[in-house]
Parts: structure tokens; C-alpha cells; sequence
């Protein structure tokens, strides 16, 4: 009995399916294709993405505005791209990713890039001095936390999450809690 060998281009299909590395395909900033690991990380199914712009997986227009800038301005000088952003899943949830993406038409970068994400679960690095339980409560309040749910998912009082979101606020010069969430989001 003869073992079936798939031809090299499906098994680079297979490969780039498979990979544990969460993929994606874009051309100009649209979702051409993605890999199983990558809809996981996001939570969407594949249908749902296609066609679809990058934007949908960014938490602000601001962000996918300004991180498309930084990101153009670069590969016009290199044919790869990385940084550290706050990426959205489908349900909503904001989290903090490591980003690379490599362009295949160096002429016009955005017209057909390959990306790699993956998920940081550490600390946000912020540009304005922040403590540590500042970082921590900061990614919270970026998924909608109330200052009661902040403080049960920590393990501590919700009037310290009531001192430190206004030391955060004060920090930021934040207005209210919607300038707070973009002022936050936008530290990477």
C-alpha cells in the first residue's frame, strides 16, 4: 500500500491551517484569509472575518488609525512590522498583543501583508508612570469592569479599585470613564 503525499501547495495550505501560530492574510487591511489559531485567539469563526476590514478587531478607530500610521511609516523603510497594541475579541474582551507583520508588496506595503498575534498576558507598559496594581486595574477597566467586579476578580476592597481608577483618572486627565478607556487604550 502507497502512502499519499500531498502536493507542496496543499501542504503549505495544510501547514499555514494548522499552525499554532495565530495567522492572518490581509490586503489593504482587509481579512483575505486566517488560520484556525488565529479565529480561536479572536473568537470569531473564519465566514465571519473574510472580507472583513482589520478595523473589526481593533477596540478603537483612534488605535487603527494611529497604529496604521506608525505601521506604514515603518514598512516604507523595511518589509516588517511589530509592536505591542490592544487587540478585541468577538465578545468584546480587550487584551494586550505582540503584533508582526511582514509585507509581500514592499512597493504599496498594505496591499498584501501576512500578520502573526500573539496574546500577552503580562502587565501593560505604559508611557505615564503607572504602579503596578495601576496596570492591572487599568486592563480591567479597558473590558468594562465596575470598580465592585475589579475588586472581586483581585481579591481586594472595591473602594481600593475606587482610589486607584482615580489615581489613574487624575494620571491620564481623564474626563469622565469613556476618555479614561481611550486614554488607557491608547498607552501602547
Amino acid at each position: 500500500m502507497t502512502a499519499l503525499t500531498p502536493a507542496p501547495g496543499d501542504l503549505a495550505s495544510l501547514a499555514f491551517r494548522v499552525s499554532p501560530a495565530p495567522q492572518v492574510i490581509t490586503g489593504n487591511r482587509l481579512i483575505l484569509d486566517c488560520n484556525e489559531a488565529f479565529q480561536c485567539l479572536f473568537g470569531y469563526e473564519r465566514r465571519e472575518l473574510l472580507g472583513q476590514s482589520i478595523l473589526r478587531l481593533y477596540p478603537s478607530r483612534a488605535d487603527y488609525r494611529a497604529i496604521g500610521e506608525r505601521c506604514l511609516s515603518r514598512l516604507r523603510r523595511s518589509r516588517s512590522y511589530s509592536d505591542e497594541r490592544f487587540m478585541q475579541q468577538s465578545g468584546g474582551e480587550v487584551f494586550w498583543a505582540h503584533a508582526d507583520g511582514y509585507t509581500l508588496t514592499p512597493e504599496e506595503p498594505f496591499r498584501l501583508m501576512v500578520w502573526h498575534f500573539e496574546r500577552i498576558d503580562r502587565p501593560i507598559r505604559a508611557a505615564v508612570n503607572l504602579t503596578p496594581r495601576e496596570r492591572e486595574i487599568s486592563a480591567h477597566i479597558v473590558n468594562g469592569l465596575t470598580c465592585k467586579e475589579i475588586g472581586r476578580k483581585l481579591g481586594i476592597s472595591h473602594r481600593t479599585v475606587e482610589v486607584h481608577r482615580a489615581r489613574l483618572m487624575k494620571k491620564l486627565a481623564a474626563k469622565n470613564s469613556a476618555d479614561l478607556v481611550s486614554k488607557i487604550i491608547v498607552l501602547n
